[in-house]
């Protein structure tokens, strides 16, 4: 991503400080970098909080890739990337090409990644072999055809990874020799369309959809809203069960603030701006633990009261 104010590339680290514009109007959590030029960026901030946690997931609705303090990351026009790998341009679809996620197959939670060298993900899940998948060599060998596919409607083409990734995830997932494939999102700009229910949001564009994102490349929690949440919940959540990338830890105390927020800087170069907000499904009900789903719907169900 290049920041809108001095066309340089943007990077994150954890524990930098957080301030929002002074003029921030209505919106809701789901925030996302724009090149608008005729929408000025504040030019004075109110310092909120700080970066306690910062994830993104390798692979569509499978385990984040986590940072330890001082980690940096590069804001993109894709989303976050830490070295060669890029959040969410990994993603699975059944033999039919329609992408699975996690809402389905819940165990999908526990396929973990660590980058082993820039360019290296060693992927594990329970009684499996690790794999390896190198993204510098990932086109070389790969099949070398596209297939067409889409996020919730949101058509796109995408790159098959090979049959070895293929029958690896299919034997965990469905516990059968084939069934899955493995796709990547190599190039360097967003494929999909907006969402057509995203569409009536009055900044958001094509430019914002990222890789195999749901909706855009960059979401930011609140830890404050979500230990407000667990107050009302029987069994507490973790904040990783609403898969954001940006966890902020307020200075004061303040639940569901950020629904107030239209611009967002994280430290001195990333700046964001609110395109859309947040929509909730059944995701954040399965434990990223057990890969198992809540008896009680929750906290899916405590969020609609």
């Amino acid at each position: 991503m290049t920041n809108p104010a001095t066309g340089v590339s943007s990077k994150l680290l954890l524990s930098i400080g957080i301030g929002v514009g002074v003029t921030a109007l209505s919106g809701a959590s789901y925030l996302y970098y724009k090149y608008w030029k005729d929408n000025a960026i504040p030019e004075q901030w109110q310092r909120v909080g700080t970066l306690e946690m910062l994830e993104f997931f390798p692979i569509k609705s499978c385990a984040p890739l986590k940072f330890p303090e001082g980690t940096e990351l590069e804001c993109e026009i894709l989303g976050l990337r830490y070295e060669g790998c890029r959040d969410r341009a990994l993603m699975l679809v059944d033999k039919d090409d329609v992408m699975i996620t996690a809402r389905g197959y819940p165990k999908m939670v526990l396929i973990n990644s660590r980058l082993v060298t820039p360019t290296k993900l060693e992927i594990n899940a329970p009684g499996m072999d690790t794999l390896e998948l190198d993204f510098k060599k990932l086109i070389e060998e790969a099949p070398g055809r596209d297939i067409h596919t889409a996020v919730f409607g949101a058509k796109l083409d995408a790159m098959l990874c090979g049959e070895k990734y293929d029958k690896w995830f299919s034997q965990f997932i469905l516990g059968q020799e084939s069934g899955l494939k493995l796709v990547y999102h190599p190039y360097q700009q967003p494929l999909k369309p907006i969402d057509k229910d995203l569409a009536k949001e009055p900044h958001i564009k094509k430019s914002d959809t990222g890789a195999f994102a749901d909706a855009t490349s960059y979401m930011m929690m609140n830890l404050s809203s979500v230990d407000d949440l667990n107050k009302r919940l029987p069994r507490p959540i973790k904040p990783i069960q609403f898969r954001g990338g940006f966890y902020l830890k307020m200075d004061k105390n303040e639940p569901y603030a950020e629904d107030s927020y239209d611009w967002v800087k994280v430290g001195n170069e990333a700046v964001f701006r609110r395109v859309a907000p947040c929509r909730r499904c059944i995701l954040p009900n399965i434990n990223p633990e057990t890969g198992e789903r809540d008896p009680e719907n929750n906290p899916l169900k405590t969020l609609k009261t």
